[in-house]
């Protein structure tokens, strides 16, 4: 993969950018003192956990193997089930009205800089050795 020419400046861009999408995701419950729109948290927590389970299930042998492979893909499965109930809960909240739009708009926009930092940091630092995570 692509190695930044400067890693340091990378990691200090990726940093910025976790935190300050995990400020709006506060931000959106705290400003208006509803602290539902912090459920969204919980899908970032589990979001990685059926990926890393079934690759343990899978084990080290031929990666493309036709035994692998239906267990690496319900990984897949639940942890995209996952990413999209990240994005759909907010807007779930703020259609039954339990959230303010402007919070749906906090906790989406922060969501989606938590999600392209984890895939800025797969990109420019996981290699395909690295990638059991």
């Amino acid at each position: 993969m692509a190695t930044p020419s400067n890693p340091m400046a990378a990691i200090i861009a990726l940093a910025f950018s976790l935190s300050v999408g995990i400020l709006l995701v506060i931000l959106s419950s705290a400003l208006f003192n509803n602290w539902l729109p912090l459920l969204v948290v919980l899908t970032y927590i589990l979001a990685p956990i059926p990926n890393w389970v079934c690759k343990r299930i899978a084990g080290n042998s031929d990666f493309y193997s036709d035994d692998n492979r239906g267990v690496l893909e319900t990984g897949y499965f639940m942890t995209s089930v996952l990413v999209v109930s990240g994005f759909g809960l907010p807007l779930v909240l703020a259609h039954s009205e339990l959230i303010t739009m402007t919070a749906m708009y906090l906790s989406l926009t922060g969501g989606l800089m938590i999600y392209f930092t984890i895939l800025g940091y797969i990109k420019f630092f996981v290699t395909v050795d690295d990638a059991s995570f």
